[in-house]
């Protein structure tokens, strides 16, 4: 078992699950019928060819080190990991996103391989979901998505594909299969360089800098120990309507979803009067697979430090300080290897190891406020047994000191919104949604497009 995949079955606990999910939401095809959503479950358990990946469960534990080996069960029960559920009336998005959250909340049984997925049928305009959910052990997001699509098909009329079901020969060699010795020389290189990269590091901990570093991030009502229970809202907005302001301001997707991201947070921390005087600090992940290898599953991804400009209350002044900030922070990664960049995030995210010892969370200082991650999504229409993808909304983690998570991806039409936060620390979390929304209008009007 990998090193980072060992770390985040120790840092998991009952009030801190550590496992990425998501909910996608579907049309139907015209044709369907009042039994088209359990036909479609029991064809999916007739499916029994399971990946390898699916297979996966820890190794029995040494009592002081924790988990060190993966296992594989030869026998799958997928009626155990594959869920048929229903909405109460009247079934609208606030049933789904009510059932989830408590779903979010629940342990994966680590008796068993680390995954659960849920059909979800009952939403009073027809439409159905599906959540699934996958120890971060396994995965990560990026990974996810791609396991995702490749269930989908720009064909409606193609036979449904179960997200368990193995891609088949010719399918990319993970990274963790190359050689010792390929290993050994690459850690040898990084070694090497890691000397200018850290000087490059310490100049800018010591001088004037853009780029956010750890423990500069005030403190907030976000960073407080939490239990065990999570809320989980979402919502889409119109890619092309992003696309226009994008386009406008000059900037990268990424750098648009922070700002969206940045002006919700401010006005949401205004209305529970907890807006900090310094800024917030997001934590933004980055994806560290070599472009030759974009497929490979498991865990590839550091980690920047971006300073949102909360402290300002022009809209246009804040996206300067977040496209300044991440282009810093792009710069110092451009200078690394994969490995250089990888142990920077490690020591960027060390403090959250530290955060289930008691009194740590209280009486050290933040390294960052909040995680906001940006997954790409597919790119044209798609279809899932005929039933048209409506919408992808990531749920992933929160922990101990971080109560709040906000992830995006997109469809081929919608920009897609994922918000999970500790149920107690984060209060009235549906209003985050209406915050993004005011923020967009902000930079819209700002920037005169409205």
């Amino acid at each position: 078992m990998p090193v980072t995949d060992s770390i985040f079955l120790f840092a998991e606990s009952r009030e801190h699950p550590i496992h990425v999910g998501s909910v996608q939401l579907f049309t139907p095809p015209a044709d369907a019928g009042p039994d088209y959503v359990a036909d479609l479950y029991h064809r999916l358990l007739g499916i029994t060819d399971v990946d390898p990946l699916f297979r996966r469960r820890p190794g029995n534990p040494l009592s002081s080190v924790g988990y060190l080996w993966w296992t594989e069960d030869a026998d799958v029960d997928l009626e155990y990991h594959v869920r048929h559920s229903a909405l109460p009336a009247p079934g609208r998005i606030r049933e789904l996103f009510a059932l989830v959250s408590r779903l979010h909340g629940a342990l994966l049984d680590r008796n068993r391989p680390l995954w659960e997925m849920y059909l979800i049928e009952g939403l009073e305009d027809g439409r159905f979901a599906w959540y699934s959910k996958m120890h971060h052990a396994l995965l990560d997001g990026v990974s996810g998505l791609r396991l995702l699509q490749r269930t989908l098909s720009p064909d409606p009329e193609a036979e449904p594909r179960a997200l368990w079901h193995p891609e088949g020969p010719g399918s990319k060699e993970s990274a963790s299969s190359t050689s010792l010795l390929g290993t050994a020389r690459s850690l040898a290189g990084d070694l090497v360089g890691a000397v200018p990269a850290a000087a490059r590091i310490g100049r800018l901990a010591v001088g004037a800098h853009k780029v956010a570093l750890p423990y500069e991030a005030p403190r907030t009502m976000f960073n407080v120990p939490i239990g065990g229970a999570r809320r989980f809202a979402a919502q889409s907005w119109d890619r092309e309507r992003l696309d226009r302001v994008r386009r406008a301001a000059g900037i990268s997707g990424n750098d648009l979803v922070l700002a969206m991201c940045a002006g919700a947070l401010r006005a949401y921390l205004l209305e529970h009067d907890a807006l900090p005087d310094d800024p917030l600090i997001a934590m933004v992940p980055v994806s560290l697979r070599p472009k030759d290898r974009p497929g490979d599953s498991g865990n590839s991804v550091g980690v920047t430090l971006c300073d949102l400009g909360t402290d300002r209350a022009d809209p246009l002044d804040r996206l300067g300080v977040i496209t300044g900030s991440m282009d810093q922070g792009k710069a110092l990664f451009g200078g690394m290897t994969p490995l250089q960049a990888l142990v920077w995030s490690g020591v960027t995210i060390s403090p959250l190891g530290l955060a289930p010892v008691p009194g740590f969370v209280r009486l050290t200082p933040p390294p960052f406020n909040i995680i906001i991650s940006n997954v790409p999504g597919p790119r044209k229409p798609l279809y899932w047994n005929g039933a048209h993808l409506d919408g992808i909304y990531p749920a992933s983690v929160v922990m101990n000191g971080q109560a709040l998570n906000i992830t995006v991806t997109n469809t081929a039409t919608t920009v897609d919104f994922g918000v999970v936060g500790g149920r107690r620390a984060v209060p009235s979390l549906q209003r985050i949604l209406v915050h993004l929304d005011e923020s967009l209008v902000e930079l819209e009007a700002a920037l005169q497009l409205s």
